[in-house]
């Protein structure tokens, strides 16, 4: 299992923790020895379920307990995977969470089912390399996100899940078609220069898919009349001035400079203090947002900031918090990427199985 490193320092790596083991034996036969725990190897099975997928269970689930009982488990999980005490954690909502997180990890200690990751494409239009990076979750700490690129589109899936959204699902999607004129450093500072930027962007976005539904509704006319070539649809020059207006953003991109100020406003909460203070670029995008136990979920307005080749992070106007995500440069082994056309629909699958 490979773990995040203990909040908030996304920079550090991974950490390393063996699940499980196979003998291969005389005969073709071999044994399975579960790793959980620390008691030693003991006795486990393993299945192979179908492609891309197998899973592990555990036959002497008592070496998994303490004799100190929960309270222990809970103690000793919470210093491996947090790095600190229960003392050393003094808001009473963060308890909660991370309780709620223990006692979601330790029912499914026994039997584990994995499926295999397909890394993202990569395009050389590609904002930066695809691939999965460590990102800060404010009380729920450090989760894992694979970023993608769909044409106008960026999406950053969760990996590993909380209690309030879990894997598989966008936690964040990024408009590369409407990139974000950052006000100077000053005004930046003042949070609300900052959400008036964004909700007229957000406004802009929210008209430009009215418009668009309109004219596909107009196409979709146009076609089921008289056999003749469609009619150029209403709206078809203000389509064109999209274009114009869009190749001019596109202008504006490339005439960005390599990097401009960047401090996050007053007011927004981070969990790592220790971000970047120069940006390249930042863009318009939604952070999903929802209750305990995936609840009433909801797509919010936020700013994609882009550090590095390496680093990004993203505003979320809502919840005043920052996260900030640092590139995985562990060498995975992984199956050679799909095409982007089958990497959608895994995604999706994907998706289906967390929901």
């Amino acid at each position: 299992m490979y773990l995040p490193p203990h909040d908030p320092h996304v920079d550090d790596p991974m950490r390393f923790k063996p699940l499980f083991r196979i003998h291969l034996m005389e005969r073709k036969c071999a044994t399975v020895e579960c790793m959980y725990g620390h008691k030693g190897p003991h006795n486990g099975h393993i299945q192979i379920v179908k492609k891309d997928e197998f899973s592990t269970k555990c036959n002497q689930t008592d070496h998994h307990r303490m004799s100190g009982g929960r309270q222990e488990e809970f103690r000793t999980w919470l210093r491996e995977e947090w790095g600190r005490t229960l003392e050393d954690i003094f808001h009473e909502h963060m308890q909660e969470l991370i309780l709620m997180k223990f006692i979601y990890t330790s029912q499914y200690d026994n039997c584990l089912t994995y499926r295999r990751i397909y890394l993202p494409p990569s395009s050389p239009d590609d904002l930066i390399k695809p691939g999965l990076f460590k990102g800060t979750y404010g009380s729920h700490g450090l989760e894992i996100v694979m970023l993608s690129f769909h044409g106008k589109k960026a999406k950053g899936t969760k990996i590993t899940g909380d209690p309030n959204i879990p894997a598989g699902q966008q936690t964040v999607e990024i408009d590369l078609a409407h990139p974000l004129q950052l006000p100077d450093i000053e005004n930046l500072r003042d949070f609300s220069e900052l959400s008036r930027i964004v909700l007229e962007v957000q406004e802009q976005v929210r008209r430009e898919e009215q418009e668009q539904e309109h004219r596909q509704e107009e196409e979709d006319c146009s076609q089921q009349a008289a056999s003749q070539p469609a009619a150029k649809p209403l709206g078809g020059e203000g389509a064109e001035g999209e274009e114009t207006a869009a190749g001019a953003e596109g202008t504006t991109q490339d005439k960005a400079p390599a990097s401009q100020p960047f401090v996050l406003p007053m007011g927004v909460i981070s969990r790592n203090e220790d971000y970047p203070r120069t940006c390249r670029i930042c863009f318009y995008g939604t952070g999903l947002i929802a209750g305990h136990g995936f609840t009433s979920p909801e797509r919010t307005p936020g700013v994609f900031v882009l550090f590095d080749d390496d680093r990004f992070g993203f505003i979320w106007l809502e919840l005043k918090s920052f996260s900030l995500y640092s590139r995985i440069k562990v060498s995975f082994q992984n199956a050679e990427a799909p095409s982007r056309e089958a990497f959608d629909e895994m995604l999706k699958n994907i998706q289906s199985l967390a929901t």
